[in-house]
C-alpha cells in the first residue's frame, strides 16, 4: 500500500507537502530562537545551552536535540527525492518541442528547483560553519555561539551566503506554502486568496527574521 502510494504522483506531492511543513515549523522556531541574539550573548548562548538538555532528566542530554535532527534529515531527504522523481516524471511528460516558448509558469516556480539547490548547498556550508567549525572564519570556540555569530557576519563572503540563501528561502516558501495547502486540499475558491496572502506573509516574515542577524552584525547593533 505505502509502496504504491509513493510511486503515484499525488503519494509524492503529499510527501513533498508534510515534509515542507515539518520544515518550516523547524524554520518558525529556529528564526525565533535566532533573534535571542538582540538581547545578549548571555541570553543567546544560554538559550544554545538549553537545546541541548530539553526534556532532561527524562531525556539525556541532546536526545532531543539529536531527535530533532534525524526528523529535519527526514524530511530533507524526502522532500529533496519526491521533488526530483517528480521533476523526472514531469519532463518525461512533455513534448521535446514547444511552438511557442512563452513561460507558463511564474518566476517563483521556475526557480524552485535551483532555489532547492542552493538551499542544499547553503544547508551543508551552515553546518560546517557554526555546528563542526570547520569552514568558520576566526576561532571557532565550542560553547561560545553568539560570538561565533558574529564572526561568521563579520565577513563579506558570509554575508553573501547567508543572504542569498534566506532570499532563496522567502521564494520557496512563498510558492510552496501555497502548493502544500493545494496538495493537501486545504485551498478552494474562496480561501486560495487567503492561503496567498499568509504564504506571503510567512515568506516575508522568515526572510526578514533570518536577515536581521546578519543586519544586526554588519550595522553594529550585535557586536
Amino acid at each position: 500500500m505505502a509502496r504504491t502510494v509513493w510511486d503515484s504522483t499525488v503519494g509524492k506531492k503529499t510527501v513533498m507537502a508534510v515534509s515542507g511543513i515539518v520544515m518550516l515549523l523547524y524554520l518558525v522556531a529556529h528564526m525565533i530562537g535566532n533573534l535571542k541574539i538582540f538581547f545578549g550573548a548571555g541570553e543567546f548562548n544560554h538559550y544554545a545551552h538549553w537545546l541541548r538538555t530539553v526534556g532532561e532528566p527524562f531525556m539525556h542530554e541532546e536526545w532531543t536535540l539529536w531527535i530533532v535532527r534525524v526528523v529535519l534529515v527526514v524530511a530533507v531527504i524526502a522532500h529533496a527525492v519526491s521533488a526530483y522523481q517528480l521533476s523526472r516524471r514531469d519532463l518525461r511528460a512533455r513534448p521535446d518541442k514547444y511552438v511557442h516558448k512563452k513561460a507558463r509558469t511564474s518566476y517563483a516556480t521556475r526557480t524552485m528547483r535551483w532555489g532547492g539547490v542552493i538551499l542544499a548547498l547553503f544547508i551543508v556550508w551552515h553546518l560546517l560553519d557554526l555546528t563542526t567549525g570547520t569552514v568558520h572564519s576566526g576561532g571557532f570556540e565550542t560553547g561560545k555561539p553568539y560570538q561565533n555569530v558574529v564572526d561568521t557576519f563579520s565577513t563579506w563572503y558570509g554575508n553573501v551566503i547567508y543572504i542569498v540563501a534566506m532570499l532563496a528561502v522567502g521564494l520557496h516558501i512563498r510558492h510552496g506554502f501555497w502548493s502544500a495547502a493545494q496538495t493537501l486540499g486545504v485551498g478552494s475558491r474562496t480561501r486560495d486568496r487567503a492561503l496567498k496572502t499568509i504564504a506571503h506573509a510567512l515568506a516575508l516574515l522568515l526572510t526578514a527574521g533570518f536577515l536581521a542577524v546578519p543586519v544586526g552584525v554588519m550595522t553594529g547593533v550585535v557586536s
